[in-house]
């Protein structure tokens, strides 16, 4: 009887995880040859995973990561630039926390897409928020935004976000407008948020893509200083799985 009100009493505490355990613990014989304070650590540390799970979980709803990749299934048998070590190192999401910017560029088809989700998981895994945007449509909806007034409301959401993930940069150059909101963006981070970049173009021909030399200038000292850079190269991986495919 004291046992069921003690798990009924953890569960009105929102303590699911803890009182699920506690339930195997009575269930269990294993248990009966521990200390008291054994089988509360077991208890407690049973709550924490599973509100950090949870926590995963919801991070990863609202980030909105365009594929379910991870650093684990990166593939780095193909020669296409990436190097196992750096990319574990990355892995640790030590430059999310100091702010900084990754840019990944490389042909159409080598992975780029792939792995800005899968360091962005591994950032969210480590404690922090991340959402994805494809960058045609991030310009879309901030010129959305600027017309039925919302522009300062949406640019202060994705400030808060501690990874933002602008994927396929620069497929075409930016007009005006559109390399003004880009510098909004940026400068919203600078030093404050990390970012992932991804584009086909290389980073010295993002200059002229993006148009104004003023806008151009301030931007990509922003993106650029100190980030950690990664060329990919290669033929496309697609291309490969259907080589390979019988």
């Amino acid at each position: 009887m004291l046992n069921s009100a003690t798990i009924d009493g953890l569960k009105q505490l929102r303590l699911h995880a803890m009182a699920a355990a506690l339930d195997e613990q009575h269930e269990q014989a294993s248990y009966t040859g521990l200390s008291f304070d054994e089988r509360l650590g077991l208890l407690v540390d049973r709550e924490l995973a599973d509100r950090a799970s949870r926590r995963v979980d919801r991070a990863l709803k609202t980030a909105r990561l365009r594929v379910p990749a991870t650093i684990e299934d990166i593939d780095f048998r193909h020669p296409r630039g990436l190097d196992r070590a750096r990319i574990l190192d990355l892995a640790q999401a030590h430059w999310a926390a100091s702010r900084r910017a990754i840019v990944i560029t490389g042909p159409t088809g080598t992975g780029k897409t792939y792995l800005a989700c899968a360091l962005a998981h591994a950032a969210i895994r480590n404690g922090h928020t991340a959402l994805y945007q494809r960058a045609p449509r991030m310009l879309d909806e901030l010129a959305i935004a600027r017309g039925d007034g919302r522009l300062a409301r949406l640019l202060a959401s994705w400030a808060r976000i501690s990874v933002l993930v602008i994927d396929d940069l620069l497929l075409r150059p930016l007009t005006p407008d559109q390399a003004a909101d880009l510098l909004e963006v940026i400068e919203d981070r600078a030093g404050l948020r990390a970012t992932i970049v991804t584009s086909q173009l290389p980073a010295a021909m993002w200059h002229q893509a993006i148009g104004d030399p003023t806008i151009a200038d301030a931007a990509l000292d922003r993106i650029l200083h100190n980030s950690e850079r990664i060329e990919l190269s290669g033929e496309s991986l697609r291309r490969a799985a259907a080589q390979d495919q019988p």
